[in-house]
């Protein structure tokens, strides 16, 4: 896939706006007329849902893709945008690890999957995201051995810097010893809240901390953008023009550039 930039959208905690973001991102970049593909590696398939699919479908699952009980261009899915495909997840998947635990090379499964398997059907995605679980158990490994680039969302919150310090560590020790291709395209500082000194002081410390791969697109906190997935639906089409859907048009027009920026120095 020379062509396809496989991006895994990653934080070990919870709540800080990853699912939020690999729906919306995926979204906008769909409407911007590019051929996008979401993988829901997390077993509680929230991005599936939010995407309006179901999470309790038995047959096309990221888990059934892995066990090798289907392949993986007959697991995805249309969403409702045009271009954005999916393959989604359910519950099975948090069994995964038990149930491979006498493969030593079960951390590439995904990565095979994608490189060997119909290489041409993947070629047409602009971009594939992946959506992490929050944690960093062997699915996060899969998806870090997968990816070329990692999008990391940032809560401005206290502790935010320090709970990225181990995944940054994680990061370098995958990158040693399974991926050294791998590198972070971005931060995005999420559930930014102008009113509040801590959001500011945040965005301050993560830009000095990780300097210009911090987009200058922040996600506000925006009640449409929590409403949004218990509709099935992107906020993007929810509500396009609420202050949450707007950031993420932003953070598309900031990601396009990123990859004219990066095409025209490798050129």
């Amino acid at each position: 896939m020379k062509n396809t930039q496989i991006i895994s959208v990653i934080n070990q905690k919870g709540g800080v706006g990853k699912t939020t973001t690999v729906i919306n991102l995926a979204t906008a970049l769909a409407k911007k007329g590019k051929k996008i593909l979401v993988i829901d590696l997390d077993p509680q398939g929230n991005a599936t849902t939010g995407l309006g699919k179901s999470n309790n479908d038995e047959g096309k699952s990221i888990y059934n893709v892995l066990i090798g009980k289907i392949t993986a261009k007959n697991a995805i899915q249309e969403s409702s945008v045009s271009g954005l495909d999916l393959i989604g997840s359910n519950v099975n998947l948090s069994g995964l690890e038990v149930e491979t635990a006498n493969d030593a090379n079960r951390a590439f499964l995904l990565k095979e999957i994608l490189n060997k398997e119909n290489d041409s059907h993947f070629n047409k995605y602009e971009n594939i995201f992946i959506d992490c679980p929050p944690s960093l158990s062997l699915l996060t490994v899969m998806s870090l051995v997968s990816a070329n680039e990692l999008l990391i969302p940032l809560q401005t919150e206290f502790f935010a810097l320090e709970g990225i310090t181990q995944l940054v560590k994680t990061i370098d020790r995958i990158k040693v010893n399974l991926n050294p291709r791998l590198g972070i395209r971005g931060v995005l500082l999420t559930m930014f809240d102008k009113r509040n000194k801590l959001s500011s002081q945040v965005d301050i410390e993560a830009r000095k901390h990780f300097k210009d791969k911090v987009y200058k697109t922040v996600v506000p906190r925006n009640v449409r953008l929590s409403e949004a997935p218990s509709h099935g639906m992107p906020c993007l089409i929810y509500d396009k023009n609420c202050s949450g859907s707007k950031s993420y048009i932003s953070l598309a027009e900031e990601f396009i550039n990123q990859t004219k920026q990066s095409m025209g120095s490798a050129a």
